[in-house]
């Protein structure tokens, strides 16, 4: 991408107004919709289900290459967005893979405060396995807040006592809900999407005045042991930077397999401007290298 076109994209993203006084949690809900969502590619199907007592929406490329499944949960600071919001997202990364996708419709806050994240996204993840899903077959993604609790989903899957998937990826994911990291205020001039105050209002929403540094809910400060390889990618211009690169240390330092991508001039979820910015279709092949490559890491090789 050139320099134009990344200021070109700075410029789209920053048009969006601020308002003087905070919007509703419905006007933010209405506003992220209108913002993010686009269809599922050409050769997606999708499907309206249920998984773990959740709606769900199920996305199955027209091209099926192998039995994995991969379960994909939204970003919006546990406050908006849903499958819907991600349809595109999530069916441009199943089209590459060649797997069917599962998005959960997780509870929101402040309707439904920490935990509530967190036991729809274990809850789905645990009905995979009863229905007899091998979680050699199963692959995890997320984005933003997705990320996040894609992190939380495994370590509660651990504390369960339930098998690990092959592996996970997190776009921009936001894993420290007390705000520590230094690119909260060092990159907030180059952010064109949050600011501090930002993430801090979808804070007071999940966590309100319990444990912010709780691993649940800031799983950077969990111990990582045992979880599977990771590949954690974000963009240098945005305030989540440091949570990425701190959790990809964290990960490291508890003997966990880690990859961290950063994207140079690149925003928060980049991977969005799929289609239209080759750096987040190229982010997207690579996600879809990295899971296929462990979904059959474990496999035993035919005989000729």
């Amino acid at each position: 991408m050139s320099r134009s076109q990344r200021d070109a994209l700075d410029a789209m993203l920053r048009s969006a107004p601020r308002s003087e006084t905070p919007p509703t949690v419905a006007e933010q809900r209405s506003g992220f919709s209108a913002a993010l969502t686009r269809p599922a590619p050409a050769g997606v199907v999708t499907r309206r289900t249920v998984l773990g007592g959740r709606p769900a929406l199920e996305l199955e490329p027209a091209e099926v290459s192998g039995r994995g499944q991969l379960l994909y949960l939204h970003g919006g600071g546990y406050v908006v967005g849903s499958p819907d919001t991600h349809e595109g997202l999530v069916g441009e990364l199943a089209r590459r893979l060649g797997l069917r996708a599962l998005s959960v419709d997780y509870r929101l806050a402040p309707e439904h405060p920490f935990p509530a994240a967190v036991d729809d996204a274990l809850a789905a993840y645990r009905e995979l396995l009863d229905v007899g899903i091998d979680p050699r077959d199963l692959v995890i993604a997320g984005d933003s807040a997705g990320g996040g609790l894609s992190i939380a989903t495994l370590l509660a899957a651990r504390h369960a006592g339930l098998p690990q998937p092959a592996a996970v990826v997190v776009f921009s994911p936001w894993v420290d809900l007390t705000l520590a990291g230094e690119s909260m205020r060092s990159k907030q001039d180059v952010d064109p999407l949050f600011i501090e105050a930002d993430l801090r209002a979808f804070a007071d929403l999940y966590v309100g005045a319990g444990d912010r540094a709780h691993p649940l809910a800031s799983p950077l400060f969990a111990d990582l042991t045992g979880l599977p390889p990771l590949l954690v990618q974000v963009g240098a211009n945005e305030v989540l930077l440091d949570d990425a690169v701190r959790l990809t240390a964290r990960a490291g330092a508890d003997d966990v397999e880690v990859t961290l991508e950063v994207g140079p001039g690149l925003p928060h979820v980049f991977q969005l401007q799929y289609g239209r910015l080759d750096e987040a279709d190229a982010a997207l092949d690579r996600a879809a290298a990295f899971l296929t490559a462990h979904l059959s890491a474990d496999r035993p090789q035919p005989v000729n």
